[in-house]
């Protein structure tokens, strides 16, 4: 009992001295940094924060309220002070010693406000504290702060904190932990084993991680060291001009400046004594190398300044190599990086190509989502609706009218598809019947007719909706995208559109193959007398095909006004794709429209790939290229049977 007694006093005569000799210490730094900590500067506030840290706990109090812009001057006698808000004015707390010294009002404080590139290195410094917490979010943060700004310092500090109960956060840092190592560890062996953990990883971080490795520097020097660690031997007149090797060598100090001819004849010229120069008469300076031995006879007087004549440079070049040098010292950590580069650079290109085959995808299903209908108006029919881009358009614009009456955009979808379908479908049976029904077998004429309809249309809807793009906001779940990693994702409208997609094209194959209405439409698309012997009425079928196929695409125009701005012009911007997706496929075969679908989109994606910064010019291109294969293909990928293939 007597020693508990005794080593309980030794801990409390120890920790006020422990107390006192930290404040010392602080106080001691605030006193050889005050000007550093009144007005700071990103680039040389690095020391200033580490000494404050290494002082304990006071310093880490301090560093946490400069970083909170709570850090200030007393006005009174210039101490400095930690603050906080009292409602009424700021409570006082000395920031060396940590005493209280009690409240005053707001404006007997001048607080310190440091900018964003202070406050970011203070915290990183606070956040090797901070990886160990017991709250999660503030070893989250410290994460975030070291991911930001870390340095060789707190790679330890990481290290004593990889075990964590949160796995997620586990796992964070042993990531940051092995960056690190790549960055700063001083071992070679660890960090080239560092670079092969991420073998095949395509993440920011981990390229950012090799790039200071791959870093160059280019060097001219005489004799090179058995150490250097050389990327590449630059010769003058190679990879490297003469002129600029040299004036590499002129800007180092390493050789003369250059003398050009005519500089050379007029310093000659000056320097005109009794019929010579430099002891050579006049009459013997008509070649180069008497000139040169002239001027090289004034820089030994020194009436000139020392310049290098041609001669003299390329004797100065040959002397010198020319280098690009790693900024890293070690050959095999620069091995080991470039080979992880190369890895993560092929890994990044298969990516792309998927991410761009995903958008290919993506826009072949808008395309032919938009061109169902038309496959069935056009392909089955046989009649040229140049109208089938309005039908889009009132689609779109259906949507837009249902979202001002149901606010629930989930709900305001539901019903505004079977409603798009049933206006465009009425309205596809009334151009059919009106105008459409005179005009079989006249496709010239049902073009400019259907043309003149979609002129009609276009205006109407500029009358009722304005000229201005009306929104149709897509419902909460369909906001984002999918992000499979940091190069490929895909936005869920697009998904969504691709499902749609499918759904359309199982539902025409159910309507065509299961229903009397598909065989009926099939029989009149095969033979119309015989259909008609048969009873079928063959005005009957084309109207509800032709209502069918407007239904469809005032569906599409709801899919596409999700993502596309909803205008009077919307249809025309695709019913151009439309036509050649149904005419590229095989007119009449809603599988040549899937198929014409995919070969137009992937081609359009891939023109724009290579030239993603004109897409009028990848529209051109594609142009010319379907224009091209219908020439040697001209029933389309999958030739059509019945009417069409006839037509």
């Amino acid at each position: 009992m007597r020693h508990l007694l005794l080593a309980l006093a030794f801990v409390a005569l120890i920790l006020p001295l422990a107390a006192q000799a930290q404040s010392q210490d602080l106080a001691a730094v605030i006193t050889e940094y005050r000007d550093q900590i009144e007005k700071p500067s990103r680039q040389t506030v690095g020391p200033v924060v580490e000494a404050i840290a290494a002082t304990g706990p006071q310093g880490a109090a301090l560093l946490q309220a400069w970083s909170d812009r709570m850090l200030g001057l007393r006005k009174s006698d210039g101490l400095l002070v930690i603050a906080a808000s009292n409602g009424d004015g700021l409570t006082l707390t000395d920031a060396v010693t940590g005493a209280e010294l009690g409240a005053v009002p707001e404006d007997e404080v001048s607080l310190l406000r440091p900018n964003s590139g202070v406050r970011g290195v203070i915290s990183a410094a606070l956040a090797g504290n901070a990886l160990s917490d017991s709250d999660p979010r503030r070893r989250a943060e410290a994460l975030d702060s070291l991911s930001r700004r870390a340095d060789a310092g707190q790679l330890e500090l990481l290290r004593e904190a990889l075990d964590d109960p949160d796995p997620v956060l586990a796992a964070r840092k042993l990531r940051l932990e092995r960056l690190l190592t790549i960055q700063y560890d001083p071992d070679p062996a660890a960090r080239i084993a560092a670079i092969a953990g991420f073998e095949g990883d395509t993440g920011l971080d981990f390229r950012a991680s090799l790039n200071p490795i791959l870093t160059t520097r280019r060097v001219a020097l005489e004799t090179v060291p058995e150490n250097a660690n050389i990327a590449r031997e630059l010769s003058p007149g190679g990879a490297i001009s003469r002129d600029e090797a040299y004036a590499m060598l002129v800007a180092e100090g390493l050789a003369p400046a250059r003398l050009t001819p005519d500089a050379m004849r007029a310093t000659l010229a000056q320097h005109i004594v009794n019929g010579s120069v430099g002891g050579i008469p006049v009459a013997q300076l008509g070649d180069q190398a008497s000139r040169d031995r002239a001027y090289t006879a004034l820089e030994q007087q020194g009436l000139v300044q020392p310049a290098a004549t041609e001669d003299e440079v390329g004797a100065i070049l040959d002397r010198y190599r020319f280098l690009d040098v790693y900024a890293e010292p070690n050959a095999e950590v620069t091995d080991a990086a470039r080979a992880g580069l190369r890895g993560t650079q092929t890994r990044i290109g298969m990516m792309q190509a998927a991410d761009l085959s995903l958008d290919a995808l993506s826009l072949a299903s808008i395309y032919f989502l938009a061109a169902i209908g038309l496959a069935v108006t056009f392909g089955v029919m046989g009649v040229i609706n140049m109208a089938h881009g309005e039908f889009i358009m009132m689609g779109a614009y259906t949507g837009y009218v249902v979202q001002q009456f149901i606010t629930n955009k989930t709900m305001s979808l539901i019903v505004a598809l079977p409603l798009a379908f049933i206006v465009t479908f009425a309205a596809g049976v009334a151009l059919e019947r009106l105008v459409i029904r005179h005009l079989y077998k006249r496709p010239l004429e049902t073009l400019l007719a259907t043309f003149g309809v979609s002129i009609a249309l276009q205006q109407l809807a500029k009358n009722i909706f304005g000229t201005q793009a009306r929104p149709l906001t897509s419902p909460g779940w369909l906001d984002g995208a999918l992000t499979i990693n940091d190069v490929v994702s895909i936005s869920y409208i697009r998904i969504a559109i691709f499902v749609l997609a499918l759904v359309f094209l199982g539902l025409y194959l159910f309507i065509m193959n299961r229903t009397r209405l598909g065989l009926e439409v099939r029989a009149v698309t095969q033979n119309p007398s015989m259909a008609a012997s048969m009873g079928i009425s063959p005005d009957r079928i084309n109207m509800l095909t032709f209502g069918l196929g407007s239904g469809i695409a005032g569906i599409a125009g709801v899919a596409i006004g999700l993502f596309a701005k909803v205008t009077s012009e919307l249809g025309s911007d695709y019913i151009v794709q439309s036509f050649m997706t149904v005419v590229v496929g095989g007119v009449g075969n809603i599988w040549g429209t899937l198929a014409g679908a995919t070969l137009i989109g992937f081609l359009q994606k891939g023109i724009e790939w290579f030239n993603p910064a004109n897409t009028l010019a990848a529209q051109t291109y594609m142009i010319l290229f379907i224009i091209i294969f219908i020439q040697f293909r001209p029933r389309g990928i999958i030739a059509a049977k019945g009417r069409a293939a006839g037509a």
